[in-house]
């Protein structure tokens, strides 16, 4: 099946597609194993883009058969790979050196952006930003958003479907005494007006709020993630969901795991479920 232009639609669809024959030697020392590859241009800093796979050989190969991907495949001199141990560590690997080299054509991940999220207290919900709270340890924070507006846009969106109050929720601004305008129109079950009482508008709140709850890192320092592949050993080191690097070496995980770590939402991503999960192997490191 030929890789969809909705994975990558940065890549121009060319109508006088050619198969690259150019790269072929670029696939010789492609393995059927698990890792990252790169595809590089006439820059020797800059690649032009970075994926992974679980069998990296044939994920390129994909590429390369791929019409749609015909600008890439011109642009493209060399293919390079790193090897992983795993699926994870190839999804840590490639979020980590696409941010590092900005690749041309990953446009999505390799732009850090200031995160939001709701917090929800026993008092009410507001936004606030990773700047000035710890995303990893603080607890009551719902959904990951790169601008105000999408958190804004994501609590109208929920509030909709639950009918919950703008105003008390401080979507919007209410008139003391006054239902909202929702109520009227029998969006809103009451909360603004003493027809429900605000206990359980909050538990119902919460309630919608919790498909997106975001989880607080659930160890007291670093660990290290084992993943194995045939003879093969890494230890992703990880902080406060922020990977920090890989090694073989236990003791080089010791010490890779006393540097600084910040909440990292490409890696609370990747890291949630196998962590949370049980799906992992864990070595707590401090």
């Amino acid at each position: 099946m030929r890789p969809s232009t909705k994975r990558h639609p940065e890549f121009n669809i060319a109508a006088d597609f050619a198969y690259p024959q150019h790269l072929r030697n670029s696939m010789d020392d492609l393995p059927a194993a698990p890792g990252v590859y790169i595809f590089h241009g006439d820059s020797e800093t800059l690649p032009l883009y970075i994926g992974k796979s679980v069998n990296i050989r044939n994920r390129v190969l994909s590429h390369l058969r791929n019409e749609e991907e015909a600008r890439l495949l011109r642009q493209t001199r060399r293919i390079s790979h790193i090897r992983t141990a795993g699926a994870v560590g190839a999804l840590l690997l490639e979020a980590s050196l696409i941010k590092q080299q900005q690749p041309l054509y990953n446009q999505k991940l390799r732009r850090t952006k200031q995160l939001c999220s709701w917090l929800l207290t026993d008092h009410g919900a507001q936004i606030v930003y990773s700047q000035d709270v710890n995303f990893a340890i603080q607890k009551g924070l719902y959904g990951l958003f790169s601008s105000k507006r999408a958190a804004l846009e994501t609590m109208r969106v929920l509030a909709d479907q639950s009918r919950l109050c703008y105003g008390v929720i401080g979507l919007e601004k209410l008139i003391p005494n006054k239902p909202c305008f929702r109520y009227m129109l029998q969006q809103c079950a009451g909360a603004c007006c003493g027809q429900e009482d605000h206990a359980t508008h909050h538990a119902r709140l919460k309630s919608s709020l919790q498909s997106i709850q975001v989880e607080c890192w659930p160890y007291p320092g670093a660990i290290a993630l084992v993943e194995r592949f045939n003879d093969e050993v890494q230890m992703h080191v990880i902080a406060q969901w922020c990977y920090l690097g890989t090694v073989q070496d236990p003791k080089d995980a010791e010490a890779l795991a006393r540097q600084a770590a910040g909440f990292d939402a490409d890696g609370y991503r990747i890291l949630c479920r196998p962590i949370l999960g049980g799906q992992a192997e864990i070595i707590p490191l401090w």
